[in-house]
């Protein structure tokens, strides 16, 4: 029996789709039976027919959570949706499994398996085109570059006119990971003097090939994982110190400085926002709930000074680009999906140097190291999953207690 994949509507607000059309019909032609819920694609400029015409069926949202083995989307559901899962269904997506770590934790109570994007080791290289974040944060950078660019309200690039000349848009970029540079690089062809700042030393090779000005700090914060590690209170305080002075000289200040999980670190203070001139533009990628890179800013707000400068708090850049964006998600999905299925079987494999990270969940236990460890668990190499190391799930529709 085919493994049947759903896709579900994400919430109002957000654009994207958990799969395109074009990864949708390589699922069909690889045996999978694919439902995706009514008006998936929509705000991503994918109607229904075009699913239809990958070999996918539109069905309601009901249907697509009941039948389904695998279920992608791009953010957590709601509640509701997630109390209609059911044992032995996968779920995959950006589950914020280290922000809220209770309701990952649920799903391993109900025996849900959970595959939360946010959790892989993105240094190994063969996960490198399962790595979502990687992909949304690239979108995100060039984004930012053109929201910058749209809210200045003076050319970027040198212009040399009959009526004088202007001069270029300074423009810096806090933290030169895949967003930051994707920032330079924008910031950089649309003519800016640009600078990159970051405290791991490394990056300067990067920053420099793009043709922008490397800055760093006497911090050396170089952590695992790929990511810079969260710094202590005296190092945060000398790094905004220091960072003051740079951020003066600029027009246009993109931050996208982040630590998985937990709250970003803060790089402008109140004091360089207050001391910012007319005009200068904030923009934030690291805005959410948890706080941000930038003292005041707001997730989906762009907050006016009391001295003119704009802080626009930046988290959702890549629903913006959603066309784009979807498409490469869907290449990530499609990916990870791959990498668990073998011939129309599920098969997790809990010792995999990949998903022995990836999985949150799996047949009741947490899985994850990282998603342990904030949960306070004991570590899984003295506390293993009791699953053997690739138990397999059949290819069949998941069903309720009492069901046969």
């Amino acid at each position: 029996m085919a493994i049947i994949l759903s896709a579900l509507k994400e919430p109002a607000g957000e654009k994207r789709v958990a799969l395109s059309p074009a990864v949708v019909a390589k699922f069909v032609k690889g045996g999978f039976e694919v439902l995706l819920e009514k008006d998936s694609g929509a705000a991503a400029y994918f109607p229904d027919h075009l699913y239809t015409e990958a070999g996918a069926t539109i069905v309601n949202r009901q249907t697509a959570l009941a039948k389904a083995n695998l279920i992608a989307v791009v953010d957590r559901p709601d509640e509701d949706t997630l109390a209609q899962l059911k044992k032995g269904q996968v779920l995959i997506g950006l589950l914020k499994a280290l922000v809220e770590p209770a309701v990952i934790q649920d799903l391993a109570k109900r025996q849900v398996t959970a595959l939360s994007l946010e959790l892989l080791p993105r240094t190994v290289s063969r996960a490198q085109n399962m790595d979502a974040l990687s992909s949304q944060a690239s979108i995100a950078g060039y984004k930012a570059a053109l929201v910058g660019a749209n809210a200045f309200t003076r050319y970027l690039p040198m212009m040399i006119t009959a009526a004088g000349t202007a001069k270029p848009a300074k423009v810096l970029v806090l933290g030169t990971g895949v967003a930051g540079l994707q920032a330079i690089g924008t910031a950089k062809r649309l003519g800016a003097i640009v600078s990159g700042y970051d405290v791991r030393p490394a990056s300067r090779n990067e920053v420099e090939s793009l043709g922008a000005n490397f800055l760093t700090s006497s911090v050396n914060a170089v952590g695992e994982g790929g990511y810079a590690r969260q710094l202590s209170a005296e190092e945060q305080q000398q790094q905004q110190d220091e960072l003051a002075g740079f951020i003066a000289k600029n027009d246009i200040i993109i931050t996208t400085a982040q630590v998985p999980g937990r709250k970003p670190p803060l790089l402008v203070t109140q004091k360089s926002v207050e001391a910012a001139p007319a005009g200068t533009i904030f923009v934030d990628l690291a805005a959410s709930d948890l706080g941000g890179n930038v003292y005041s800013s707001k997730p989906s707000e762009t907050i006016t000074t009391a001295n003119n400068a704009q802080i626009i708090g930046a988290q959702d850049l890549p629903s913006q680009l959603a066309t784009s964006a979807s498409e490469m998600y869907a290449r990530n999905m499609q990916a990870v999906i791959n990498t668990i299925v073998n011939e129309a079987e599920i098969v997790i494999d809990v010792k995999d140097d990949v998903l022995s990270e990836l999985v949150a969940t799996y047949q009741g236990e947490i899985v994850s190291g990282r998603l342990r460890q904030a949960l306070k668990l004991p570590d899984k190499n003295t506390d293993k999953p009791d699953p053997s190391a690739a138990a397999t799930a059949p290819a069949q529709p998941a069903t309720t207690e009492g069901e046969k």
